[in-house]
């Protein structure tokens, strides 16, 4: 039986049924998908921390996480986890994981191991379909600029106290002192796996245009952020225990919806590495 692909929307993204994660035939049929859909959730599949990383070195090396706790016993593995008393969630603004590295991760393989009984999703936009979007003049403009992209103020010290001010738990994230990470990347960039070109800014991590100051950086970037994130351009992933989510950190954004108090939510990351972009 062959891995069943069900389109999520007509954008992009897309669920897949059916897969036996051992098999070469099947790996090729996810990855596919993964190249043309760039977000895809595997349904109803039982991985150990162990089959969780066998998988995950199947798309690349891994990229052991800076700034997340791991799970014990496996470092490459970093938990995101929301207790029932936090406020806060991991991620909720929309975002691109790794783009202040100089070579961005490819992508991450999110497990789900517990989850609440309603909400929880991740949402996701595809950047494809953001830039095709805009007219032939402004996306001429946009393929002349370069943006920064920064770890320093979301994963630094002074971004630690603030997250917990704002009902974070303590010690969610390690490393403070360790992000000094600044990265210049264009603000389209064409991917090396589909060709397509995409919009390659993001609200969380992206911090000025090069060789424009920060404020007057902002109202494009501005126009960018609420143009990306219309419902058009996106699908959302509904987590249940035993999903495989992947996405493409080149061709997305993503965010977490925060909508389910007083209960917990606990997943398993893997990062895969990239390659450069431009």
């Amino acid at each position: 039986m062959c891995p069943q692909i069900r389109p999520m929307t007509p954008t992009f993204g897309a669920e897949i049924f059916d897969a036996d994660l051992s098999r070469d035939d099947h790996f090729e049929a996810i990855r596919q998908a993964f190249v043309d859909y760039s977000v895809i959730a595997i349904r109803d599949v039982a991985l150990s921390p162990d089959d969780h990383l066998a998988f995950a070195r199947r798309w690349g090396d891994v990229n052991v996480n800076r700034f997340f706790q791991p799970l014990a016993g496996h470092p490459e593995i970093a938990t995101v986890i929301k207790e029932p008393h936090e406020t806060r969630a991991t991620g909720e603004e929309w975002h691109t994981d790794h783009s202040y590295d100089q070579i961005p991760a490819m992508g991450s393989l999110l497990y789900a191991v517990q989850t609440p009984d309603a909400g929880g999703d991740t949402a996701f936009a595809s950047m494809h379909a953001a830039y095709m979007a805009l007219s032939d003049g402004f996306r001429e403009m946009l393929d002349g600029l370069q943006a920064w992209h920064s770890s320093r103020h979301v994963f630094g010290v002074d971004s630690e106290r603030g997250r917990q001010q704002e009902g974070e738990e303590p010690g969610k994230y390690k490393n403070a002192g360790d992000a000094t990470q600044d990265a210049l990347h264009p603000v389209v960039i064409t991917h090396p796996m589909s060709g397509r070109r995409g919009i390659y800014v993001n609200r969380t991590f992206t911090t000025h245009i090069d060789g424009w100051t920060a404020a007057e950086s902002a109202p494009l970037l501005n126009q960018l952020y609420e143009h990306c994130a219309q419902p058009e351009f996106t699908c959302r992933v509904r987590w249940t225990p035993g999903t495989l989510g992947i996405w493409d950190n080149r061709a997305t954004w993503h965010k977490a919806i925060n909508d389910y108090p007083g209960e917990r939510r606990v997943m398993h990351r893997v990062t895969i590495e990239g390659v450069p972009i431009s």
